[in-house]
């Protein structure tokens, strides 16, 4: 435990409040109001401050929902997130640029447009080779 504790300090991950047991039945799909697809997540009795790069793993541990997982789905999986990161960054980009110029909020929205945004443009090629 020593051990793997030092490396994990070592990354940094920062604290955050952690669902703790985002298994495959925690996560409810449904349709919203507008018939839109919704993610509901339950049982929060687990939920902490832990760092952050524990529930992501966690969650990816547990989530596949089936035993049977194939190389093939594993590598359609990295590109389907790897590509959906883009929209991500492009999208909180160009939402930065819009709140530069209309929010009230005291935020430097301009250079969080630039980190998104560079972050945009130096994964997507790499991204969409996948």
């Amino acid at each position: 435990l020593t051990f793997l504790k030092g490396k994990l300090d070592e990354i940094s991950s920062p604290l955050a409040f952690c669902h703790c047991d985002l298994l495959y039945g925690n996560l409810i799909y449904h349709k919203d109001e507008n018939g839109n697809d919704d993610v509901t997540f339950i049982d929060y009795e687990y939920g902490s401050i832990n760092p952050r790069g524990f529930d992501i793993g966690n969650h990816f541990n547990e989530f596949a929902g089936k035993e049977d997982v194939t190389e093939k789905e594993i590598e359609d999986i990295y590109r389907e997130v790897n590509k959906f990161a883009l929209l991500s960054h492009f999208y909180w980009g160009v939402w930065s640029i819009l709140q530069a110029k209309y929010s009230q909020i005291d935020f430097d929205y301009s250079s969080y447009a630039v980190l998104k945004l560079d972050e945009y443009f130096k994964n997507k090629e790499k991204f969409l080779a996948l």
